[in-house]
């Protein structure tokens, strides 16, 4: 049997697995809030994981490895602030939000509960919360489509990229199109034990064939075009890195106290209670996963030492250091991390539509059925937009990924923060916060970063070095300050219901 043919038998058994998961649940969405949310029934395991691998993406074993392989370690700073943000987004944020999501209104979705928190009888932060959600997530989405049709070219050459791309969509469509949030979450668990098994195994296997640690770092300091110190987290492409470039890196913690496909989970899981477990897990997942994703670049290049595309490190070793069979595993493993991250997204973008555009200027009281069949029919029409932006085979992943991040992190993460711990923001603070974050990585990304994702940095005015997440974060919560204050604070029905929120939060301590 071919090598060609024992790859394609065990891609399709792992999709045969994820497409079972999802039809295994369809049935089982009786209610709107089965499908977006599985009725707040997860256990702390299965939410752990899920939110993990939901965040990762093809960022985890393409984007980070690929920056790693061309600069150095001292890309490692963006793993260290992703380590640093998801622990305290769950030790601050998910028992929180699991208590006051339900406490206001059982809201299932973050848009719905921006606007029942703040007793928004207008819609405004419901509907702009919902836009952002839609503009960002096709990005993201794009991108994860992009590494999928990567992947499939890398793994059968005969293929172009267009119908490999589809391929990848099609199959993520399928699965979150059949099951809602548990078909999610269920198989983001399986794929986030693949990632882990991977992401272990590659750089292991590598350093092994390259005679071990010591050789390996001998290796790189003999290699020529290897930027010196490139081992050193102090150093990027050979120069010691500046403030700037550690402050950026850092930053991108940030954006999970905003992320919409990430703090769903939260919300999830059945007792708050269980918070605690999940967070241990979470954390061990994600610091195991960074360290060796990072290890993969740096032992990538002693191994190669140059590649056309620097992305597909993780992909060339599986090739060259395994089997047939056990390199389909570890090609799977990159799928899985494509799947687990776009089939959230395109959940919670749907959601976005289904619970929070339609049910608002539509028809309120339309029934769950209908709900769920148009949020199924929105991940069939994100999912084509995506694939239309995802065409470009030469967009990066590590930059739409960036873009897409700092854009939920700026227009989000500040006022969840506020949300949870300040009883005086009201509807004008909040709604100027998330708006300030939004336009601000929109303006700071086209002109004050070069290479920009909109114009590829033609409209660069000057390149500040500073990834667009930092001044959108600190001028939307500015903002959610100032324009409370000024606007006099949230009423007392606000604040009377947040004190019974912090009374109902002592109860799962």
């Amino acid at each position: 049997m071919s090598d060609q043919i024992v790859i394609l038998a065990v891609v399709i058994l792992y999709f045969i697995i994820v497409i079972g998961i999802g039809y295994y649940y369809y049935n089982k969405s009786e209610s709107l809030s089965d499908y977006i949310l599985g009725g707040r029934t997860l256990n702390p395991y299965v939410t752990a994981i899920s939110a993990q691998a939901s965040d990762m993406s093809s960022w985890l074993l393409m984007g980070l490895p690929g920056a790693i392989f061309v600069a150095g370690m001292g890309e490692v700073w963006i793993g260290i602030g992703l380590a640093i943000g998801s622990y305290l987004a769950w030790l601050f944020i998910a028992k929180r939000l699991r208590v006051y999501s339900e406490k206001a209104k059982n809201s299932l979705t973050l848009s719905e509960f921006f606007e029942n928190r703040f007793h928004d009888d207008r819609n405004r932060l419901r509907t702009v919360s919902a836009i952002i959600i839609l503009v960002f997530f096709t990005v993201y989405v794009a991108s994860g489509f992009v590494g999928a049709g990567n992947v499939f070219r890398m793994i059968f050459p005969d293929v172009d990229y267009t119908p490999a791309m589809l391929i990848g969509a099609v199959i993520v469509v399928v699965y979150t199109f059949l099951g809602g949030f548990k078909a999610v979450c269920w198989t983001d668990l399986i794929q986030g034990i693949l990632m882990v098994f991977a992401i272990v195994l590659v750089p292991l296997a590598t350093i092994n064939e390259l005679g071990g640690w010591d050789n390996t770092i001998s290796i790189l300091h003999g290699m020529t075009g290897v930027p010196d110190h490139f081992e050193s987290i102090f150093h990027d492409g050979g120069a010691v890195i500046g403030a700037a470039a550690v402050i950026s890196s850092l930053a991108w913690g940030l954006g999970y106290f905003g992320m919409p496909h990430i703090v769903v989970r939260y919300t999830a899981i059945k007792n708050p209670k269980d918070l605690k477990i999940s967070r241990r897990v979470a954390t061990i997942w994600i610091v195991i996963c960074l360290a060796f994703a990072c290890i993969v670049g740096l032992v990538g290049r002693a191994y190669f030492g140059t590649l056309s595309n620097p992305e597909n490190v993780f992909v060339e070793l599986s090739k060259s250091l395994f089997p047939a069979a056990l390199a389909a595993v570890m090609y799977s493993a990159i799928l899985a991390a494509i799947m687990s991250t776009a089939d959230s997204q395109l959940l919670v973008a749907s959601s976005a539509v289904s619970n929070d555009l339609y049910r608002l200027f539509a028809k309120k009281s339309a029934p769950d059925k209908r709900l769920i069949l148009l949020a199924r029919m929105v991940v069939v029409f994100i999912a084509i937009i995506a694939a239309f932006l995802a065409l470009d085979s030469d967009g990066a992943i590590m930059d739409l990924v960036s873009y897409a991040w700092a854009g939920f992190g700026a227009a989000f993460g500040p006022l969840m923060i506020l949300a949870l711990f300040w009883k005086k923001v009201n509807t004008q603070g909040a709604l100027a916060g998330m708006i300030v974050g939004f336009v601000t990585i929109i303006l700071w990304n086209t002109f004050l970063v070069g290479g920009g994702i909109i114009a590829g940095g033609t409209w660069c005015i000057f390149d500040t070095g500073l990834y667009e997440l930092v001044p959108g974060f600190l001028f939307s919560f500015i903002a959610i300050i100032v324009v409370s204050k000024l606007t006099g604070y949230a009423d007392r029905e606000i604040q009377g219901e947040y004190a019974e929120y912090i009374e109902d939060l002592k109860k799962f301590e």
